[in-house]
């Protein structure tokens, strides 16, 4: 499990030590893990932390290694590493390149080669989940770079689903709406939430530990029949929020605008 330190991994991680398997907890930040991992030893599971840089060829072999010196095979693999900072939030008109390289290398580049690892090492076969986002589906603004490069990770989890099916290898991907996290600080305006929320069929946020129990179904054998599968789980969502909200501040830009153009009314 990469990133499985704070929000949806760690939750992911406590559903899969419910379901009695062991769980390799991986991430940048040591303290976050060690957190994780006694919640998973408190559910009665094993858990081996690795401090990890995701976004190194040499970090992921080292996690694979030491994955299976612990555990003896890897059967399921999680890649949930993924985010864009505050720093790389722009619209398209001003991404510059490094922006849209920190968010595409992390969020695509280096979750391929993270899955690839993992394949090569099961020789017996597996499964895989790639967590993206709604995103990868809808437009994006502000972060348009983030989508792309998860519309890209479900397109090669198709590709890997096909290329790897013969060697007993399943890849599925999992879609995440709005997950509240601890750091869901966009949330906390009572306005934005409740815009959020309007869009939603089952009228709430979602919760770290909704997408846990289908992260456990696609690992399991319940589903060795599912493969090249992309599965939202955003309450029903089906309207790009982002659009919404970026399309609310250019409506008002528009309006101020339009405003300053206006001769000044002068009464006598």
């Amino acid at each position: 499990m990469t990133g499985g330190g704070r929000g949806i991994g760690r939750g992911i991680c406590r559903a899969l030590a419910k379901a009695g398997a062991n769980v390799v907890i991986a991430g940048r930040t040591p303290g976050p893990l060690q957190e994780t991992a006694e919640e998973v030893r408190n559910l009665g599971a094993q858990s081996l932390v690795v401090p990890v840089d995701i976004c190194s060829q040499a970090e992921i072999d080292r996690l694979v290694d030491l994955s299976i010196k612990e555990f003896g095979y890897i059967d399921g693999w999680v890649n949930n590493a993924g985010s864009a900072s505050a720093s790389d939030v722009g619209r398209l008109l001003d991404i510059k390149e490094d922006q849209w390289d920190r968010v595409v290398d992390l969020n695509l580049k280096w979750t391929f080669f993270a899955a690839q690892a993992a394949a090569r090492s099961m020789t017996k076969g597996g499964s895989i989940i790639n967590i993206t986002s709604r995103t990868a589906s809808q437009p994006c603004p502000m972060t348009g770079q983030y989508g792309a490069a998860k519309a890209g990770v479900e397109s090669l989890t198709g590709t890997m689903a096909v290329e790897w099916g013969h060697r007993k290898i399943r890849v599925n991907a999992i879609a995440p709406g709005v997950v509240l996290t601890e750091n869901s600080t966009s949330m906390e305006k009572s306005s934005t939430r409740r815009r959020q929320i309007e869009t939603v069929p089952l009228r709430r946020l979602g919760e770290v530990d909704d997408v846990g129990p289908l992260a456990v179904y696609f690992v399991a054998d319940e589903s060795s029949w599912v493969t090249g599968t992309v599965v939202p789980v955003a309450g029903g969502s089906r309207i790009p929020i982002g659009t919404l909200s970026y399309l609310h501040h250019i409506n008002r830009e528009m309006e101020e605008l339009e405003a300053a153009s206006l001769p000044s009314q002068v009464t006598k």
